[in-house]
């Protein structure tokens, strides 16, 4: 008999909640091995790189490709990025374009950026990195009240201030 071993991986999603429901959601999605790809924080500012804003574009224009998806707020850090995603289906945008998961648009979003960082590499505008851009997963935080909401959009909002401190600085 062949013993394999699997790592487990933490289940980070809701049991039995449907996540292409309507809603508000806070996602972080960061960077293989938290490289610092997308620019630094000195002094508490922000400068993007243009792999940076490569991807603070293409996550700003994905209420284009799914009207039925609002950004709250967002910001692209070094090695990852905070979101705030609102699915608001409607009857008949269901029917049209079927129900996507927040999961389905992270991974679209991962895609595509993969796919223009590459090409960036190619063209000698973009730091290399190593087999992937995005870690496989991501983390997602239902947002259950106003209050939440709030508390969520101010922690985007002065993330760079507290870069030194972030869980995800390296």
């Amino acid at each position: 008999m062949i013993d394999i071993k699997i790592k487990n991986r933490k289940l980070q999603r809701l049991e039995k909640y449907d996540y292409s429901q309507n809603g508000s959601y806070f996602v972080t999605i960061c960077t293989q091995n938290r490289l610092n790809l997308f620019g630094e924080i000195l002094n508490g500012i922000l400068i993007l790189n243009n792999a940076g804003k490569m991807v603070f574009d293409k996550f700003a224009e994905i209420p284009v490709f799914y009207p039925n998806i609002n950004i709250g707020k967002f910001i692209v850090m070094p090695n990852h990025l905070h979101g705030i995603l609102t699915i608001e289906y409607t009857k008949t945008s269901q029917l049209q374009a079927g129900m996507l998961t927040i999961s389905d648009y992270v991974h679209r979003f991962k895609t595509i950026t993969t796919k223009l960082y590459i090409n960036g590499i190619k063209n000698g505008d973009y730091p290399p990195f190593n087999k992937k851009v995005w870690q496989k997963s991501f983390y997602d935080h239902v947002i259950r009240n106003e209050q939440e909401y709030r508390m969520i959009w101010e922690y985007i909002d002065t993330n760079p201030l507290r870069w030194a401190e972030d869980k995800y600085y390296v």
